[in-house]
């Protein structure tokens, strides 16, 4: 089991696909909410669905936008954690999706 899929098992953690709505609906991660990070509001969306007192965990297609996605919402006083390699590198290693 990886790093991720222990956190992402805690009973506080929010999981983010920031993905387009598209690619979220082609399959993630059980759980997941969507808040693209390409949207103008990602900020106001990300600031109005989750707590900053619960840990934020962050994937998108590969890695890059999630990366990115983070320093927006550490900027904004979230603690974040990244999935490496993204929802590809999750699907490899044959990790389920819904």
């Amino acid at each position: 089991m990886t790093q991720f899929e222990r956190f992402i098992q805690q009973n506080d953690v929010q999981l983010v696909d920031v993905r387009t709505p598209e690619e979220f609906a082609e399959g993630h991660i059980k759980g997941a909410i969507n808040i693209n990070v390409k949207d103008a509001n990602f900020v106001a969306s990300a600031e109005k669905q989750l707590r900053k007192s619960k840990p934020v965990a962050v994937y998108c297609r590969s890695g890059k936008r999630s990366a990115m996605a983070c320093a927006l919402l550490k900027a904004k006083g979230f603690k974040t954690t990244n999935l490496l390699g993204g929802i590809l590198g999750w699907q490899s290693e044959g990790k389920a999706v819904e």
